[in-house]
């Protein structure tokens, strides 16, 4: 089901970090309309703060808790046996250590079995980094329909991680979910895009809007420009063709 709640600040991005900050969830997990536009006003006076509307999705009460026990004692062995194939195939672990303890344990069950139940050959291989977000990167072969039309299945499988994960439990974890390095390439593409955008607004003193983009792609552009100056972005419309404005902020302050 979809909530949302409305954060107030002194810039619009002072108030969507207020209100990430309220609900412990990245930028990329939200939608953010902004309702009222910060004002500086004269000398101090008529000034009034920026004020947001931050939805997200929250999940319907399940009927059952899932887990890779659906998968009946006659799949058992095969998945095992493909399982163990492409453990032969992964490539070598980075430096950093497996991930290990309860949280671990519940993303590589809820993992295995979904991965299983799609018949997609891999496994996931997790990791936390310094920030204590779990990086679960997917290993196999042939994953680009794990990773779909611009990443939109790779975005649903994390977002169902998170779900089975997190629900009931009192602390919030943050997973990422990234298969042949794609998060990455991507970002880099997208950056580039933004920078460039940002300069022809900034030269144009004209707001762009892009292309229509899924929340971790949006999140990715608000990022990039968050400290450029003269730039603010926010995003408009509804999924699954919510934009990305590029605005020119006429030198307020960010």
């Amino acid at each position: 089901m979809l909530k949302w709640i409305e954060s107030t600040g002194k810039s619009e991005e002072a108030a969507i970090e207020a209100a990430l900050q309220k609900l412990g969830m990245d930028r990329d997990e939200v939608s953010v309309e902004i309702l009222e536009r910060a004002k500086s006003g004269f000398l101090g006076i008529g000034s009034c703060p920026a004020k947001v509307k931050v939805s997200y999705e929250a999940p319907d009460e399940p009927e059952e808790r899932p887990a890779p026990a659906e998968v009946t004692p006659a799949e058992a062995e095969p998945v095992k046996a493909a399982e163990h194939a492409v453990r032969e195939e992964a490539p070598p672990s980075p430096a950093a250590p497996v991930a290990e303890g309860e949280k671990a344990e519940r993303i590589d069950a809820f993992l295995t079995g979904l991965l299983a139940q799609m018949g997609a050959e891999a496994r996931p291989v997790i990791r936390m980094d310094e920030n204590g977000t779990y990086q679960v990167e997917l290993v196999g072969r042939e994953l680009g329909g794990l990773i779909g039309r611009r990443g939109e299945t790779l975005d649903a499988i994390q977002q169902l991680t998170g779900y089975a994960v997190n629900h009931g439990q009192s602390k919030r974890v943050r997973i990422h979910v990234d298969a042949e390095g794609y998060r990455a390439k991507r970002e880099e593409s997208l950056v580039r895009l933004a920078q460039k955008v940002a300069g022809k607004v900034v030269k144009y003193r004209r707001n762009v809007t892009l292309e229509p983009m899924n929340a971790y792609e949006r999140h990715v552009i608000h990022t990039a420009l968050q400290e450029t100056p003269d730039i603010t972005t926010y995003s408009i419309g509804t999924e699954p063709n919510r934009r990305t404005v590029v605005a020119y902020s006429r030198g307020e302050h960010r």
